[in-house]
């Protein structure tokens, strides 16, 4: 497990530190970080800062889009408050329509004249009516406002392999064929430029209930006909496993190796407090301890999954041709109270900004074989970048972590190594200090630190020769589920950071307990 493979995990002598009365609730834990600068992992994709706006819940409709003639402000129908957000916080590739709904998508429902197209029945979730107002034109259109790569996910599920030619073909064709025409009729003159495209999405489940061999015949199936011009071929991508079930992944690259029409293969990964998709998971706010502690150990077991599929893709692809997308990932909740349960709508709080940092330090760590995340999803559904309520609009806790996270696109990881005392509750541990240290084009280096404790601050001691300057901000708050809202909009937000210090080439860091601190150094 990489990862965790850069945590000495070292023992402290005076107690157990298990809650409900030791003496060392209030110690300050002592951690201490090397930093290998001459020892490189990886390039960081900047598409591990990836998104997914799924037709599901206010996720695209009321999230994204209200139409043309809607009083929200907007441009060509999509709010320009969110887009204007997600353009600060540069979004660099978007999935796009599913998730479990992109199998029982029909491109040729979102083309043509909004007023002719039929609507539909959004069986997978909630069972509204799917208007259509938002296909392939639009889709696009959102990519440009947005300056994203697009990630189409088309249909396996309910679909064909003549359905996803003539959509390709719609979309890239620079002829003058029936389908190139139809789209110069529908108001786009030149081919878009595509950039990935999958072929269904869990097919382990709701894409189809397949076992791993059949998909990965249909894959290959759908993957001949796929026809695109030479100089615009999307990565193709097959939808692989969940958790740390390898079967598809190892169905996959077996099938390819030989055919090389794999691109990526995608791993999904939801942390549910109480590990639970048919019952309650766990609420979003007013949670225990227990369920922090649940949530950090499940997070933080990405990282053997991770490993563990690596592990399988370098048996037959050990030059790391293909890469592996985490294209959903995000803590999964109770919705709350009064909404839809089909629209996934739940709170976004500190706690989940300190997961999306472990997961982000994770992917980094991992570099070498991942080049794409999509956090699930990007507006009002699971862990959301936004939340809308009508014209307001509102930052979550985990945006502000994407937005402290920027300067890791396109740097490259370095090599840690780092002690830390455990945080331990109800007979549970996992380590409780995290790192993840960067590189960036401009040669200097990005540190990123999260104390997961949710009582104890933290001092982090590192040695790092060359240093003139450090730098930085910090997010973290009172409660452990403290959380903005459209009243309070900024209850939860990043703050200059006052707490390290640089004496020749030692570096001292002192944050507080359930924190993230990120620093420039120069």
């Amino acid at each position: 497990m990489k990862y965790f493979s850069r945590l000495l995990v070292v023992a402290i002598a005076f107690g157990s530190f298990v809650r409900g009365g030791s003496a060392a609730d209030d110690a300050v834990i002592q951690a201490t970080l090397t930093i290998h600068a001459d020892r490189p992992v990886a390039t960081i994709a900047p598409e591990i800062y990836g998104q997914f706006a799924e037709h599901l819940g206010q996720g695209m409709y009321g999230g994204l889009w209200v139409g043309r003639h809607s009083n929200i402000p907007n441009l060509r129908g999509f709010r320009k408050d969110v887009v204007g957000a997600l353009r600060v916080l540069g979004v660099p590739v978007v999935r796009w329509p599913g998730g479990c709904f992109a199998d029982q998508y029909h491109w040729r429902d979102g083309i043509g004249l909004p007023a002719r197209r039929p609507v539909r029945v959004n069986t997978t979730w909630g069972g509204v009516e799917e208007s259509n107002a938002v296909g392939i034109h639009e889709y696009m259109d959102l990519m440009s406002q947005l300056g994203s790569k697009s990630y189409i996910d088309s249909n396996v599920g309910t679909g064909s392999p003549q359905e996803t030619k003539d959509w390709l073909e719609y979309m890239t064709s620079p002829s003058h064929s029936a389908l190139a025409q139809e789209r110069r009729r529908n108001g786009r003159a030149p081919p878009w430029r595509l950039d990935y495209w999958a072929f269904g999405n869990e097919l382990w489940g709701c894409g189809g209930n397949m076992r791993p061999q059949v998909y990965a015949d249909l894959f290959h199936w759908y993957a001949t006909f796929a026809k695109t011009p030479a100089d615009n071929t999307p990565l193709w991508i097959a939808a692989g496993g969940y958790g740390d079930d390898a079967s598809f992944t190892d169905a996959l690259m077996a099938s390819d190796v030989k055919a090389h029409q794999i691109g990526a293969v995608t791993l999904h990964h939801f942390a549910l407090p109480q590990g639970n998709f048919d019952g309650p998971k766990g609420p979003a706010t007013g949670f225990g301890e227990d369920q922090w502690m649940s949530i950090m150990r499940r997070t933080l077991a990405l990282d053997g999954m991770i490993a563990a599929h690596s592990a399988v893709m370098d048996k037959y692809d050990p030059q790391k041709r293909v890469a592996l997308f985490v294209d959903e990932w995000s803590n999964w909740y109770d919705v709350e109270p009064g909404t839809n349960p089909g629209f996934l709508h739940q709170q976004n709080t500190l706690r989940d900004a300190l997961t999306a940092a472990l997961s982000l330090d994770i992917f980094h760590a991992h570099a070498d074989r991942v080049r794409m995340a999509c956090i699930t999803q990007m507006v009002n559904v699971l862990q959301a970048m936004i939340h809308t309520d009508g014209p307001r609009m509102m930052l979550t806790p985990t945006y502000h972590v994407y937005m402290m996270y920027k300067p890791f696109r396109g740097a490259t990881d370095l090599s840690i190594d780092l002690a830390t005392p455990d945080y331990v509750y109800g007979g549970q541990s996992v380590a409780a200090i995290h790192a993840s240290v960067a590189r960036g084009a401009d040669g200097h280096l990005i540190l990123a630190l999260t104390n997961i404790d949710p009582h104890r601050a933290a001092h982090v001691a590192a040695t790092v020769a060359g240093l003139q300057s450090v730098s930085g901000t910090i997010l973290t708050a009172d409660a452990m589920d403290a959380h903005n809202t459209f009243d309070r909009p900024d209850a939860v937000k990043p703050a200059a950071f006052h707490g390290a210090t640089l004496v020749g080439s030692a570096l001292n860091v002192d944050m507080p307990a359930k924190s993230l601190v990120v620093l420039e150094l120069r």
